[in-house]
């Protein structure tokens, strides 16, 4: 599209007559980045009126695990994978930030996307929810290190002291499934399609995870 606008304008030039030169190369560089980040901004302004229309069902769905302060004035939203190496090297940061600011909640989308392992274990969390050991077990699996296998999975689980037999009869109830489809429809309505994507009292962050400064957003969301 941008090399077609580029073309038009050199086109047009031509057309208005021959003293009229033709773009340089530098030139029609230059358009084509304006082009660029006009199309940027716009996607940008999109994503975050997409955001504002859903900020009651992603901060507040009930359905949806929640660390941290209950009426913390500031909301993190995860959209995460238990698979994610990027979502794993980002946790101890989000940890630490929890444990030092008491008014920060996380609200975590189970986002199983990557491999037949994740959804396992997204339907394995979510179950572990109604014997009150989600937080415990979400953070064995986000501390997991290596390629993470059923197997694993469930030992994890057994580690933390859940019911297998219930854990396993639970992970296929309406409930999970509901609510993984539900994070897959809310993660397509606010054009996420990767993790680890995080949203900070409504504002997507656009740095790479590694590259975010957790403490310097918060400071800002409370500011807005």
């Amino acid at each position: 599209m941008l090399f077609r606008f580029a073309t038009i304008c050199v086109a047009l030039a031509f057309i208005a007559g021959s003293a009229v030169a033709a773009p340089s190369a530098a030139e029609r560089a230059a358009i084509e980045r304006a082009y660029a980040a006009k199309l940027d901004a716009a996607t940008r302004a999109d994503i975050a009126q997409r955001i504002a229309a859903r900020w009651r069902q992603l901060a507040n769905d009930p359905a949806a695990p929640v660390i941290g302060n209950p009426k913390a004035d500031v909301t993190i939203v995860e959209f995460f994978d238990y698979t994610c190496p990027y979502c794993k090297a980002v946790e101890p940061r989000l940890e630490a930030l929890l444990k030092a600011d008491p008014k920060v909640r996380l609200v975590l989308k189970e986002f199983p996307i990557l491999t037949p392992e994740s959804m396992i274990a997204a339907r394995a969390a979510l179950a572990a929810r109604a014997q009150g050991k989600y937080a415990a077990y979400h953070n064995a699996m986000m501390r997991f290190e290596g390629r993470l296998t059923e197997a694993d999975i469930f030992a994890m689980a057994k580690a933390a002291g859940l019911n297998m037999a219930r854990l396993k009869r639970d992970m296929n109830a309406p409930a999970v499934s509901d609510q993984i489809i539900s994070v897959f429809n809310q993660a397509r309505g606010i054009r996420v399609f990767q993790t680890p994507a995080f949203i900070v009292n409504g504002r997507l962050l656009g740095n790479e995870s590694a590259l975010i400064d957790f403490r310097r957003e918060i400071a800002a969301a409370r500011r807005r």
